[in-house]
């Protein structure tokens, strides 16, 4: 039996992702060009930018190619058209509020940050992200397809809004993401929690030596709250609600060695924020550096955070923890987890993250930048499908 031939439509649609997606990455180009780096003929390649030009996706510049006497025919110059769509990137955190405008070449056209009062309540902080999604949306230009939220605190899978839950550091109370930015897009509002999107930074992230990808690992956050996210296979895992990962009530050995929430820990070496479950990251620093406490402090975080190493190595059996956050890098914290690893039932290799500066930012960048590409293709396959 012969197999099925794909139909025109699905054709078209193939010719003008492979189109689109050129000129998103190389921005201007003639059609000649367009055909030697899709691998399409010129008839088929012309035949597509004649329907993105009268889709309004892609334009005529008006810049010319040199020809004439020997060097060819002139060529018409095409890139995407300015009104195409832009994303929206926006990241929740204790530190403020920051939205970002993002194009379809991944340029970032503008950055509008907002700070936020602590604690945090849900009305203050939507203001704050209604406020700096105001300001970007007015300098973007053309339409807004879409908004990849990263939000500090746990995320409801189901409606994408932020859970309060108890010893929650930063935002006392719920919001919803989805309903406040839905106004500023014309399509979805993806929300997921910080250390999910810090997490994709990392695993995408490739280094000056070529490392392979990592695909099986844990991303440890320590900061003024306590996180993990587990990557498997490549991708995040959420579990049934969106909150695998939460490790601030995993029980392990506190300060008399008995059996203690990991949060409760930072209570018990007096190093919380004041009127606060947040952790205070420069009093931490201080207590595991001190020349005659310190090391006190030190075997209490190991048997802590070891203990907890041990839960997700059970659990999830990771090839690698990486570490991140503002306390969690610092060389004597990385130096007390490893030797607590070295202590674990079977060898756990732990290391820093390499993506040191807005991580989960740029884990919902990418995003956006992804989402809004595929977004504009998708337009182009279904207005070709339903107009031819």
């Amino acid at each position: 039996m012969d197999p099925a031939k794909p139909s025109p439509e699905l054709l078209r649609g193939l010719t003008d992702e492979h189109v689109l997606s050129a000129l998103m990455r190389r921005r201007l180009m003639t059609r000649a060009e367009l055909a030697a780096e899709t691998g399409l003929s010129k008839p088929t390649t012309g035949e597509s930018v004649r329907r993105l030009v009268q889709l309004g996706l892609v334009v005529d510049t008006g810049e010319r190619s040199a020809g004439g006497r020997g060097r060819g025919r002139v060529g018409s110059y095409y890139a995407l058209a300015a009104d195409v769509g832009a994303a929206l990137a926006v990241c929740i955190a204790p530190e403020g509020i920051v939205v970002e405008g993002v194009d379809a070449y991944g340029e970032t056209l503008v950055r509008a940050e907002e700070k936020i009062d602590r604690p945090a309540g849900p009305e203050a902080v939507a203001a704050a992200v209604v406020a700096a999604a105001e300001r970007a949306r007015g300098r973007v230009g053309g339409s807004i397809r879409l908004v990849v939220v990263s939000a500090a605190g746990p995320v409801d899978r189901s409606t994408g809004r932020l859970v309060h839950v108890a010893d929650e550091p930063f935002l006392i109370g719920e919001l919803d993401p989805t309903e406040i930015l839905a106004p500023y897009a014309s399509g979805p509002v993806v929300v997921d929690n910080d250390v999910n999107w810090a997490a994709r930074a990392e695993r995408d992230h490739r280094d000056d030596h070529g490392a392979p990808r990592l695909r099986d690992f844990a991303y440890v956050f320590l900061g003024e709250g306590l996180g993990c996210a587990i990557v498997s296979d490549g991708q995040v895992m959420k579990g049934h609600t969106g909150m695998a990962g939460e490790i601030s009530h995993v029980v392990t050995s506190g300060r008399d060695g008995r059996a203690t929430p990991l949060i409760d820990v930072f209570e018990q070496l007096d190093l919380r924020q004041p009127g606060s479950t947040a952790i205070d990251v420069d009093r931490l620093v201080a207590a595991v550096t001190d020349e005659q406490g310190g090391a006190a402090v030190r075997r209490t975080l190991g048997q802590a955070l070891g203990g907890t190493l041990a839960a997700i190595a059970a659990l999830a059996d990771p090839e690698t923890v990486v570490v991140g956050g503002p306390w969690g890098m610092h060389p004597v914290v990385l130096e007390t987890i490893n030797a607590s690893a070295g202590d674990l039932p079977r060898r756990l290799e732990v290391r820093a993250a390499q993506l040191t500066v807005e991580p989960s930012l740029t884990g919902a960048r990418a995003a956006a930048l992804g989402c809004l590409r595929k977004a504009i293709v998708a337009a182009a396959t279904s207005a070709s499908s339903t107009a031819l």
